[in-house]
């Protein structure tokens, strides 16, 4: 017997757990890294499609102002020419005011014809002064707009610049946020992976000499023959030695872990493939596993485990590990899975 013994503690030394242990730390921590990065693309095109929107407004605005002034322009110009083509006019009137009056002033026979001339061609002058007049305020009032013009230009120029400078700086402040984000997430990754190593070096311990419990990657899986009846989800007093034992670690480990660690310890409950009868108390698998992760969840609970800290999942037949219908294949797959993880 104490040679029996030995073997068996020789066989519990197995480096495998810990590599698989290693290597699902690692992957947590590239999904980690992975997911934050994905983030952080979502945020920047969020931010910079904002930023493009914004200037396309802005360019819009831009064209239809440089169109307005270019109008503007034109219509300043033919103002101009106008104005030009009445101070003509009004030159050559007054230069034929000018040739009445001198034959006014040669003859008195063509006196009364000449007043009459001079009378109509004063009026026309004051005609076309008045016409002038206007043209001189309508170039005046299109200057003015001119102005105001290239001023809500400048302006939209000025809110150009500063929404490219303000997006150069939401850019780097992204880029500052996400590179402090990864480091934080791989920091709580490590933490918890070093207290889930912890937790799994004690269970270890515990849980050594048996021989139906294993570790599967960073699971310990106990088949559901140790800890409930056939067909049935209330733990067994075999079953609830080996619950005390797990809520006794974890209470421990809890202790030493940081209440900023969001951490759970997931109790999945799984069922062979063998559909149940339907005068049983459950009505299929899916209710059987349930019940028995519950059951687990609620032993811990009266153990002192806080009920935050717990989580229960039924799988039914639906999550196996071993392939196969056989009598083996089916006790392998009616288990219970407990992880430590993060909420």
């Amino acid at each position: 017997m104490p040679l029996a013994r030995n073997r068996r503690h020789q066989r519990a030394v197995d480096y495998w757990p810990g590599f698989v242990d290693a290597l699902s730390t690692l992957l947590i921590a590239i999904m980690f890294i992975l997911t934050v990065f994905v983030v952080g693309q979502f945020i920047l095109s969020r931010e910079i499609s904002g930023r493009d929107e914004v200037l396309t407004r802005l360019n819009s605005q831009i064209n239809e102002l440089t169109q307005l002034l270019a109008l503007e322009k034109g219509s300043n110009q033919d103002l101009q020419d106008s104005v030009a083509n009445l101070q003509a006019s009004l030159a050559s009137a007054e230069g034929e005011r000018s040739r009445l009056q001198a034959l006014l002033s040669a003859g008195a026979g063509g006196q009364d014809a000449a007043k009459q001339q001079i009378g109509t061609l004063t009026q026309q002058l004051d005609e076309q002064k008045q016409v002038s007049d206007r043209a001189l305020s309508q170039v005046e009032l299109l200057n003015q707009q001119i102005a105001a013009l290239r001023s809500q230009i400048a302006a939209v120029e000025a809110a150009l610049q500063a929404s490219e400078e303000k997006d150069q700086t939401s850019q780097a402040k992204i880029a500052d946020l996400g590179r402090r984000l990864n480091v934080a997430l791989a920091a709580r990754v490590q933490e918890l992976n070093r207290y889930r190593s912890d937790f799994f070096g004690r269970l270890r311990e515990i849980l050594s000499d048996r021989e139906n419990i294993r570790i599967v990657g960073d699971r310990f899986v106990f088949q559901s023959e140790v800890l409930f009846p056939s067909g049935g989800a209330d733990l067994n007093p075999e079953g609830q030695a080996e619950m005390a034992k797990l809520a006794a670690a974890l209470l421990d480990l809890a202790k030493e872990i940081p209440p900023e660690i969001n951490w759970v310890l997931r109790v999945d409950g799984h069922t062979d493939n063998v559909a149940l009868s339907g005068s049983g108390r459950y009505r299929d698998n899916w209710e059987l596993s349930s019940a028995r992760a519950i059951s687990v969840v609620k032993f811990l609970i009266a153990q002192g485990v806080p009920a935050d800290r717990l989580v229960a999942a039924g799988f039914g037949e639906f999550q196996p590990i071993a392939p196969g219908d056989t009598p083996e294949a089916r006790a392998t797959n009616r288990r219970i899975e407990l992880k430590l993880t993060e909420k």
